[in-house]
């Protein structure tokens, strides 16, 4: 695929006949999970209403990743969205198939009248850090997160 595949890739709605392909793609981002995970989880975020996953398709069908995008109102902040997670298949990063997913969380943002968008990224990846600036997205904030199994 050519660096700039922008004709050749289509962005769309994630759909439960997507799981294998969003199942795959979550194990390159370091979250294994199958696809009957992936189903009840994506089913999850559907119901919702407070969020999507979109998907770039290739011209044969293939994913060539995903976009969650959600919004939560907060006390501390205007109405913004969040990037709750991205990934891009690692054969066909630096081609554009990003900044396509990227563009399509923002525009859903916006018709949900959120004055920004936020991501976090882990401090490993560097090479996600690059592209988050090169898309216009500032580092305003080094933080640490805590967990607790309940």
């Amino acid at each position: 695929m050519s660096k700039d595949n922008s004709d050749t890739i289509r962005i769309r709605r994630a759909r439960l006949s997507d799981v294998s392909g969003l199942a795959a793609l979550t194990g390159q981002l370091g979250y294994p999970a199958s696809a009957k995970q992936i189903a009840a989880r994506l089913k999850e975020v559907l119901r919702a209403r407070t969020g999507t996953c979109f998907v770039a398709e290739t011209c044969d069908r293939a994913l060539a990743g995903w976009v969650h995008v959600s919004v939560k109102p907060l006390l501390e902040v205007d109405r913004c969205a969040e990037i709750d997670g991205i990934i891009v298949d690692e054969d066909l990063r630096s081609t554009g198939v990003g900044a396509r997913l990227l563009d399509e969380a923002e525009r859903w943002a916006q018709k949900r009248h959120c004055t920004g968008m936020n991501v976090r990224s882990n401090i490993l990846r560097e090479r996600a850090h690059q592209f988050y600036l090169r898309q216009g997205y500032e580092h305003y904030k080094t933080q640490k997160t805590f967990r607790k199994a309940l």
